[in-house]
């Protein structure tokens, strides 16, 4: 009960800061119709179309959700750099209560911005089916992921440093290693290595092999995107434990 009074309060917060909203729906939503556009472009005779909206959504979705580790470590450290946490940190909740506390509020947001991105791709010839579901739950543990990575930069970073991890840092990582924009096998060498390390080109092709209807290869992928959820949440935990220590 009490993490789920403090998790209203969390949205709360959220919801409050409306302008940082829209802008993490709607910037993806610029991106997927600039690309659209260029593909759209592309004369026929060219033979080869280089953001088919099959392939693009996926990508974009999860791109966008890049955007929740802002919120949440936005969130978090506004939190812990004011004297609210310390007056929380007298309550009894423990500090994986407040990690659930911070995560609740941004899932449904999470499954919404995905929701509008796949919504709006219909307007650029994605066709209904009901594998556009399957995608949107795929992207559920990306979210999580995403929340986690917010969750650990919010309790090592403060309001001001967040910017530059989670609004710069994160966001290029994921829109250059996740194959949205272009194959990485087209690069290959160290660079698709290091892609292939890491969860988000991972979490791109769960999406795609969900909307495709290859079922086989789903849980593959996405078992990359919840190893790396569940470390990052359980490091983000433990040093938010460590902070408590330090700041009672």
């Amino acid at each position: 009960m009490r993490t789920l009074v403090f998790a209203s309060r969390n949205t709360k917060e959220i919801t409050r800061d409306i302008f940082t909203l829209i802008f993490g729906i709607l910037f993806p939503l610029v991106l997927l119709v600039l690309l659209s556009a260029i593909n759209s472009s592309i004369p026929e005779s060219a033979g080869m179309k280089l953001f088919e909206i099959t392939n693009l959504v996926p990508g974009i979705s999860v791109f966008g959700l890049s955007f929740i580790s802002l919120f949440t470590a936005t969130l978090v450290s506004k939190d812990r750099c004011t004297s609210f946490i310390l007056r929380l940190f007298t309550s009894p909740l423990k500090s994986s209560q407040y990690i659930v506390g911070y995560t609740l509020p941004l899932i449904p947001m999470s499954i919404l911005q995905t929701i509008i991105c796949y919504a709006a791709s219909f307007i650029f010839g994605l066709e209904w089916s009901a594998d556009i579901l399957l995608a949107v739950i795929v992207n559920i543990p990306v979210s999580v992921f995403f929340i986690a990575v917010g969750l650990l930069c919010g309790t090592i970073f403060n309001d001001k440093a967040v910017g530059g991890v989670c609004g710069a840092l994160l966001t290029n990582l994921s829109a250059w290693l996740s194959g949205t924009w272009f194959d990485l096998e087209l690069v290959g060498g160290a660079f698709e290595k290091i892609a292939d390390l890491l969860p988000f080109v991972h979490a791109v092709n769960a999406g795609r092999y969900a909307l495709s209807g290859e079922y086989s290869k789903i849980m593959p992928e996405l078992l990359w995107v919840i190893g790396y959820a569940l470390v990052i949440t359980v490091i983000a935990i433990l040093l938010f434990k460590h902070k408590m220590k330090q700041d009672k």
